[in-house]
């Protein structure tokens, strides 16, 4: 285990509950620091910040869900032209 230098538990205190990005100077790859209770949720699949969910949020679960049902498929795309019809017409 490496224990975390000053500058490191100063980033992590200032950021409060934001985890903090790191970055490796020599390879550019960033890395966060969060708590490992934190982490032990999210690799569980059981993350929920028991919030409701944000309009980014729902946009992103509707685009994934319309995505998944072929809604991208090139033959779907006769949709797009089609005049909507009105509730009175049969």
């Amino acid at each position: 285990m490496i224990v975390l230098s000053k500058e490191i538990q100063k980033a992590i205190k200032d950021a409060q509950e934001d985890p903090v990005r790191l970055v490796d100077p020599e390879t550019n790859v960033e890395y966060v620091v969060l708590p490992v209770e934190t982490f032990e949720l999210m690799r569980k699949g059981r993350y929920d910040d028991d919030g409701p969910l944000t309009e980014e949020e729902r946009r992103y679960i509707l685009i994934q869900a319309g995505l998944r049902a072929g809604w991208d498929d090139p033959e779907m795309d006769v949709y797009n032209d089609m005049v909507p019809r009105r509730c009175d017409e049969s």
